[in-house]
């Protein structure tokens, strides 16, 4: 499995974009959905709703059990992914492709966020 070298990535398996014109994407690594298991159900946050670093903004829910979503950073939704609302299994087939959740307007990031080699270590994936 490889961490895309151009994303960062949360403690809490989320990754980000770089932001452009202030929008990252985010969306759930591929550990992650490798241990969640078949998703089923994907809870994501509205656009309009402000999202808060390390806080919870919605949930998925597979065969296995439900994950709570953590957002990486505070800021604004602006796009959430209805392809993925639609068809949850888009998390594990393609989880930095066509698998992302949503798009914030970043107003804060936290100095935390790893890179992709930190993440790796840090996840052992």
């Amino acid at each position: 499995m490889s961490n895309p070298q151009q994303l960062r990535y949360s403690k809490e398996h989320e990754w980000l974009s770089v932001a452009e014109d202030g929008v990252s994407t985010v969306g759930i690594t591929e550990f992650a959905a490798n241990a969640l298991g078949d998703v089923v159900y994907a809870q994501l946050p509205e656009v309009g709703d402000t999202v808060t670093a390390g806080e919870t903004c919605g949930e998925l829910e597979s065969t296995k059990s439900v994950s709570d979503l953590y957002a990486p950073v505070t800021g604004e939704v602006v796009e959430a992914n209805q392809d993925v609302v639609d068809d949850p299994s888009l998390v594990n087939s393609a989880p930095f492709e066509g698998g992302w959740l949503f798009k914030v307007r970043v107003t804060d990031e936290p100095a935390d966020l790893l890179s992709a080699d930190e993440y790796t270590e840090f996840s052992g994936s």
